[in-house]
């Protein structure tokens, strides 16, 4: 009887595991996004959540939770219960930036899980077309002769723009003043009319700029070339090393979501990501489309994390 009862519960057990992986979801999947509708997050949230809908006949709702340097999303997705319908769409910004510069009540490696990289976005350093300055040979001279006299803008206190001008600081050699802005918008303004003579800001951001002749780009800070800017050099070889960066986008769920639900949302997002018109968007945002597995991601999250945080540590940069 003892044996006829076990058998009886093994195949409950296994039937409920099998409905679990065919019912997943069962409820509107939540999208959380740190940053305000019409950016670069909201743009690739809203794509994936089209696309997730359609695949797997559910509703993927994108819910944008702006603030806090993109953490109250995150929060709000570490702290959800775990089982797949709550994700994340994320930046390097808040998974790897703010959590060193912002207390936060929650682990954003140890609460939330990687699903995958949905894009890469080289970073540009850019001046204004009135600085007297080609290369960035040139700009290290100029300031080197006026310490402190350059300003570089960025989105914000603890953007990606903030640690990058502060990275190139102490890899050449130089001191400039941080000038943040809400945005990216409000800072091209102050570098077309000359009141700040350079920025560290995506390729995505920043074409429009470079092609109108108001920017002149210097240096990527990839280890690559960019793409869309060939001609460009990257900081390297332009004279500056040990110093690389780029905005990412990926994709994140709740710790100790069940594997087979994890599973299944990693291969349908690197699903997503080869398709045709997938690639074509991604890539007219300036970027390079995830190409390595959940657990390259989830390394390179984990690395990138560590090497922020002795950066901010190093440049004493606080909120």
């Amino acid at each position: 009887m003892k044996k006829l009862i076990a058998c009886v519960l093994a195949t409950l057990i296994c039937t409920l595991s099998a409905n679990a992986q065919t019912t997943f979801p069962n409820k509107p999947v939540k999208l959380m996004v740190g940053a305000g509708a019409g950016g670069g997050t909201d743009i690739i949230a809203r794509m994936l959540a089209e696309k997730m809908t359609d695949s797997l006949k559910g509703s993927f709702i994108v819910e944008n939770k702006p603030g806090a340097s993109n953490t109250i999303a995150a929060d709000l997705t570490a702290k959800a219960a775990p089982d797949g319908h709550t994700l994340l769409v994320a930046t390097n910004t808040g998974q790897a930036i703010a959590p060193h510069l912002i207390k936060l009540s929650f682990d954003p490696i140890k609460d939330l899980t990687p699903i995958g990289l949905v894009v890469t976005v080289p970073n540009v350093l850019v001046v204004g077309a009135h600085v007297p300055a080609n290369t960035v040979k040139e700009l290290v001279a100029l300031m080197k002769a006026k310490p402190e006299e350059f300003k570089y803008a960025s989105s914000g206190v603890g953007s990606t723009q903030h640690i990058e001008g502060e990275g190139f600081d102490i890899a050449a050699g130089v001191k400039s003043i941080h000038i943040p802005y809400k945005g990216s918008a409000q800072a091209h303004l102050d570098i077309i009319a000359g009141n700040v003579q350079m920025m560290f800001d995506t390729t995505s951001s920043a074409m429009g700029q470079i092609k109108a002749g108001k920017f002149k780009p210097l240096a990527v800070t990839t280890p690559q070339r960019s793409a869309e800017l060939p001609d460009v050099p990257t900081l390297a070889e332009a004279g500056v090393a040990g110093f690389e960066m780029s905005t990412w986008y990926g994709v994140f769920v709740t710790a100790g979501t069940p594997s087979d639900v994890v599973t299944k949302l990693q291969n349908e997002l690197a699903r997503i990501i080869k398709l045709p018109d997938v690639q074509a968007k991604l890539k007219g945002l300036g970027g390079e489309p995830g190409n390595i597995s959940p657990d390259e991601f989830s390394k390179r999250n984990k690395q990138d994390f560590e090497r922020f945080g002795k950066l901010i540590k190093q440049a004493n940069i606080k909120m």
